[in-house]
């Protein structure tokens, strides 16, 4: 009997999925590295090949409707298996040259991840390191990345994690700053002038709510989204921000306060992919991270 189902196209079946996931062409396209127009091809040529609209276009708004939404399922089903194809294949692979992504948070991409890329330069000059800096978590079983660092222990049974230290953060301001406010001798010492630096997640506010004294949301003259960009802010004296020793101590025009009030402890993890563990260049590189990690920035 002949096979009357139709031929498959992945990469209009990739198409629509980004499409879906992002909610217009242009965001696909930018997922997938693709242009618009290319993009808004392969979704219409898929739905030409099922006779089916997967998107209700309104102006130039895109909606996935009903006949989207039964087909999502199903698309990303074979996603994660042609992704866990990839994996295994890349497992296999001995050679100690290619790329490797790392992702961390831009504070640590940018302050404390450059001594240790130096080091694997030197250690493995055919590796191609692409740092991959972001606050959101990466998805690691998506391709997202390689390797991650983390605060945070993964739970997903795909993953293999490996915690290499704790952490300690405490409040900090620029010298300068505290010479004109005062230094706290406890959080009720906090005047009237002291102002924080806080993340737009809110975790900090969160923190300092916590303690004896608690400091209010209106004390927070500046958020933002960045660590690097809180730091530079409290280097330039415009308030105190709770951030990672191993980092205030390489920053000599700050300094700590209320370290007994205020301060935690954070692990940071080491994540890849468990079928990129046997791959050589990945595994290369997971090693120096831990060892670096392990050690931190004073033993360098």
């Amino acid at each position: 009997m002949r096979n009357r189902t139709s031929a498959f196209d992945w990469s209009q079946a990739q198409a629509f999925l980004a499409t879906a996931e992002t909610g217009s062409f242009s965001g696909a396209a930018e997922l997938l590295g693709l242009s618009q127009p290319t993009v808004g091809r392969h979704v219409a040529a898929l739905e030409n090949d099922l006779g089916l609209l997967l998107f209700d276009r309104v102006g130039k708004s895109l909606a996935i409707n009903d006949n989207g939404l039964a087909l999502v399922a199903h698309v990303k089903a074979m996603k994660e298996a042609a992704d866990q194809i990839s994996l295994s294949a890349l497992g296999q692979d001995q050679m100690i040259a290619g790329p490797v992504s790392v992702t961390a948070s831009d504070a640590f991409c940018a302050y404390m991840l450059p001594p240790i890329i130096e080091r694997i330069r030197f250690s493995y000059p055919e590796v191609q390191v692409e740092i991959v800096s972001s606050n959101d978590v990466q998805d690691l079983r998506r391709r997202e990345a390689d390797i991650a660092i983390r605060n945070l222990e993964p739970t997903h049974p795909d993953l293999f994690a490996k915690r290499v230290r704790t952490a300690k953060a405490y409040l900090y301001g620029a010298s300068s700053y505290l010479d004109v406010v005062g230094r706290p001798a406890t959080i009720n010492d906090i005047n009237e002038r002291t102002t924080f630096l806080g993340d737009t997640s809110g975790r900090v506010l969160q923190m300092l709510s916590a303690m004896n004294g608690a400091i209010s949301a209106e004390k927070f003259s500046i958020v933002a989204n960045s660590g690097v960009a809180i730091w530079e802010l409290v280097k330039r004296g415009l308030g105190l921000a709770v951030m990672f020793e191993d980092l205030a101590d390489m920053t000599p025009e700050v300094e700590a306060v209320l370290q007994k009030e205020v301060s935690a402890e954070v692990p940071v993890w080491l994540v890849t992919h468990g079928e990129l563990k046997t791959n050589a260049r990945i595994r290369a590189i997971f090693d120096i991270l831990s060892e670096e990690l392990t050690a931190g920035p004073s033993n360098r």
